[in-house]
């Protein structure tokens, strides 16, 4: 099973004052401006998004068919065959992906202890 590429994505309270703490550590701007509520950041191959007022919670963030510089691989497994796969491990979602459509699609679970795990494909 290939995820994809991977993120935490905080659910943050003021996004000009995390961007400025998150500069402080290294981490430089890589997608979205923070205007509509939300901004990528990256530090070396580590990328962390900031999302005010979209999440109620931390989530972990995977991105099938990207690399970690957001750049869209060759081969990939689809969100929907990721989805279809974890069906038949019993998994239950808390959002599923329209196994019918193509294209950008995505898929909520929430793992044994509450966090959610947001598998978000973009291609």
């Amino acid at each position: 099973m290939q995820l994809g590429a991977f993120s935490i994505s905080l659910s943050v309270k003021d996004i000009k004052k995390s961007k400025a703490f998150y500069e402080d550590l290294g981490f430089s701007d890589m997608g979205g401006s923070g205007d509509d509520g939300w901004l990528i950041m990256k530090n070396g191959e580590t990328v962390i998004g900031l999302f005010q007022g979209m999440f109620e919670k931390n989530m972990l963030t995977f991105n099938p068919g990207w690399d970690q510089s957001a750049n869209k691989i060759e081969k990939y497994q689809d969100v929907r065959e990721l989805q279809k796969e974890l069906k038949a491990k019993g998994h239950k979602f808390e959002a599923e992906a329209d196994e019918t459509s193509t294209g950008p699609a995505s898929f909520v679970l929430i793992d044994p202890d509450g966090n959610p795990v947001l598998v978000d494909q973009h291609v």
